[in-house]
């Protein structure tokens, strides 16, 4: 476990002042939905909705530095990177209710590359965050293109959101898919063909 991941899991087990408030709201909440906040299976549900949510929102708290650390290496490839199917969990802002899927990013390297893990943790950085889809591929990209300054980036993003299974439309099969392109990706047909190819999407 990574100083990272080590700083989360102690955030998230420890009871904050904040978690205690945090609680107290919640109890509040379920109080004004006609739950009986004293029954048993519930006395415990503030604290754990507390540090539930300490933890999906943890990525506000996160930075690009903390992410990436020191794994930038000089490294002479200029051929297309990527790294497909990253899970990731969010939270939608208008409903604070879930969405979830499958990330891909790829980059073109210009003399340095990132290690392979860190494209993940970019992801969940932006993903542990409220969020809507289109912004968070679009943050992915630029935090890619910073970290790495490559000639080019480029993210799809394919997820399912319970706002629209479990409320609303109601359609539990609709999937939202997102791209964000950047440098090359955006400018050469080529590169961004490839890249929609090797995702099998062409």
């Amino acid at each position: 476990m990574d100083t990272v991941d080590a700083h989360m899991e102690t955030a998230t087990r420890l009871e904050t002042a904040t978690h205690i408030e945090m609680a107290d709201t919640v109890t509040r909440l379920l109080a004004l939905l006609g739950e009986d906040t004293d029954r048993e299976g519930l006395l415990r549900t503030p604290m754990r909705v507390a540090k539930a949510l300490d933890f999906l929102t943890s990525g506000h708290r996160m930075t690009l530095a903390d992410a990436v650390g020191d794994a930038l290496f000089d490294v002479d490839y200029s051929e297309m990177v990527i790294v497909k199917d990253i899970d990731f969990y969010s939270l939608c802002e208008h409903h604070m209710l879930p969405f979830y899927g499958k990330a891909h990013v790829a980059y073109l390297p210009k003399g340095k590359v990132v290690g392979l893990s860190k494209l993940p943790r970019i992801v969940d950085m932006f993903a542990r965050r409220l969020q809507v889809q289109e912004r968070m591929t679009q943050d992915i990209a630029r935090a890619v293109r910073e970290a790495v300054d490559p000639h080019g980036v480029g993210v799809v993003i394919e997820a399912s959101h319970l706002c629209m299974m479990m409320r609303g439309v109601e359609k539990q099969n609709s999937r939202t898919t997102s791209s964000a392109m950047l440098g090359t990706f955006k400018d050469d047909p080529k590169t961004r063909t490839e890249f929609l190819t090797l995702l099998g999407r062409a």
